[in-house]
């Protein structure tokens, strides 16, 4: 059978309008499985009588928000992946780097490669949709394991420390009796964290001064700063849970910890998401007894601590004071994003 050639001959084939071909029937009750951060699983049915026939998948895979960005005027021109056949449901891994907790559009088409090496295809599937998961435990262990590399030296410290605008604090006297209340985290870091947008907790910095020891005297997130002391927060009775390393296209890298009261509702979250620490040995920081009995805390020199603290918190357990530092709102990093090119901080899966 003659066909009319075209641009993009190696996967399509285009009758001249006198002749006639059978078309494949069009892929049907198409089906997403076993989704993670990078991966995932597609099956769909097919007409009895061209099973045996076919020999090749197109799949097109799009972003949700650019699903009509890379469409095609010609009904059989397949984009993105070509796979030969194999028994469903098969495996889409990392052809388009997917990214995690990114919704996508799939559409699928079926094939029959041909003698003249020219394709017959089917009509294009319908559209789905569906969301790629979080980071698992082991992209996490990879991260941490990167953190890991770069901690440096640990210095010693004594308090954790949040700084609020006067107004945070008033609203906490009036509204919350005193008591500081776990919120919602945000989505800095990196976009596959499994804490960002589900884990409320309370957000404290301990980084130090390396010549005073002291806390550090600038803030971008208030002038005034609520001190408590290390051990109310972070004792033998407090898990502590790697979340994430990221970077803001600067040359220091932030790491998030948890601080989770043992058995609590935001412990019990963590335990299935995140990696555990050894409160005693990490280098990122650590809780011990010195001979005396008392709580020795130290923290890594080489990067900036976030840390969660899933619990409500009194501000009765601290001091509130205005710091003699500056107020540097750049460095603020809410709702930050992560730098994607970074070799530090990355790991190769989606950002």
């Amino acid at each position: 059978m003659k066909v009319a050639s075209c641009c993009c001959k190696k996967y399509c084939t285009f009758l001249l309008p006198q002749q006639k071909m059978e078309l494949l029937s069009t892929p049907h009750n198409i089906k997403i499985t076993n989704i993670t951060c990078d991966s995932f699983k597609i099956c769909w049915d097919t007409d009895v009588k061209d099973r045996e026939r076919i020999t090749h998948y197109f799949v097109d895979l799009n972003k949700k928000e650019n699903k009509d960005s890379n469409k095609f005027k010609h009904r059989d021109v397949p984009t993105k992946l070509v796979a030969k056949a194999v028994a469903l449901p098969m495996t889409v891994r990392g052809h388009w780097f997917l990214s995690p907790r990114t919704e996508y559009s799939v559409a699928v088409q079926v094939a029959i490669k041909q003698s003249d090496g020219e394709y017959l295809v089917s009509d294009w599937s319908e559209v789905v949709e569906f969301c790629t998961g979080d980071y698992s435990t082991a992209h996490l262990k990879q991260l941490l394991e990167k953190a890991e590399a770069i901690a440096g030296r640990m210095l010693r410290f004594s308090v954790f420390y949040r700084n609020q605008h006067e107004e945070y604090f008033e609203y906490i006297r009036t509204h919350h009796n005193g008591v500081m209340q776990p919120y919602l985290k945000d989505s800095s870091g990196s976009h596959g964290s499994p804490v960002n947008g589900t884990l409320h907790g309370i957000f404290f910095s301990c980084n130090t001064e390396f010549n005073t020891g002291e806390p550090q005297m600038d803030s971008p997130y208030g002038r005034m700063r609520f001190r408590v002391d290390a051990e109310k927060l972070f004792n033998p009775g407090t898990n502590l849970y790697f979340a994430d390393l990221y970077c803001m296209y600067t040359a220091y890298h932030y790491v998030i910890l948890v601080l989770a009261p043992k058995g609590s509702a935001g412990d019990l979250f963590c335990r299935e998401r995140l990696p555990l620490l050894d409160s005693a040995h990490n280098p990122f920081l650590t809780c011990t007894q010195d001979p005396e009995g008392q709580l020795v805390f130290h923290h890594a020199q080489d990067l900036i601590l976030e840390l969660i603290y899933t619990q409500p918190l009194s501000l009765s357990l601290g001091t509130l004071g205005e710091i003699g530092g500056h107020q540097l709102m750049s460095l603020s990093t809410a709702n930050a994003k992560k730098d994607p090119s970074c070799k530090t901080c990355n790991i190769s899966v989606g950002r």
